[in-house]
């Protein structure tokens, strides 16, 4: 799969700030206008690209294997990337692949999207652990 250019991203992306309160599956939590953990970016990116996941947090975004499928190291648009201080999942970052080793996020330290290479997450104590990354097998909206 090619990479995705950063004009394939809707612009409605680029402006959303970061807010912890605003989580998958928070009451009252129908978008990102307002504001999202990067959790919530991230499954909304994927949705913008036609690919729906339940409101998982990262600990069980990991463990899941009904929607999503954990990838090696060949990573491709749209696979989510988990990143911790550690390899515990509880609580973990999460970031979307761009290919050619990139990948979008939100976080709070920036307070808007980033780009970043999967190198520089490494370089930040709270993301040097890449944990893994997980690819959409299955969307919620699909399911019977």
């Amino acid at each position: 799969m090619p990479p995705m250019l950063l004009s394939d991203i809707p612009d409605r992306f680029w402006h959303v700030p970061y807010d912890a309160t605003r989580y998958p599956g928070a009451p009252g939590v129908d978008s990102i206008a307002a504001g999202a953990n990067c959790q919530l970016f991230a499954y909304e990116l994927l949705r913008a690209f036609g690919r729906e996941l339940p409101p998982l947090r990262s600990s069980d975004l990991w463990a899941d294997t009904q929607h999503t499928e954990r990838v090696s190291d060949d990573f491709e648009p749209l696979d989510l990337l988990l990143f911790g201080p550690t390899a515990d999942p509880f609580g973990a970052h999460i970031a979307v692949s761009l290919g050619d080793e990139r990948a979008i996020h939100l976080s709070q330290r920036i307070g808007t999207p980033a780009v970043w290479s999967i190198a520089r997450f490494r370089d930040e104590a709270d993301y040097a652990v890449l944990i893994g990354a997980k690819r959409v097998i299955r969307t919620a909206h699909n399911e019977s």
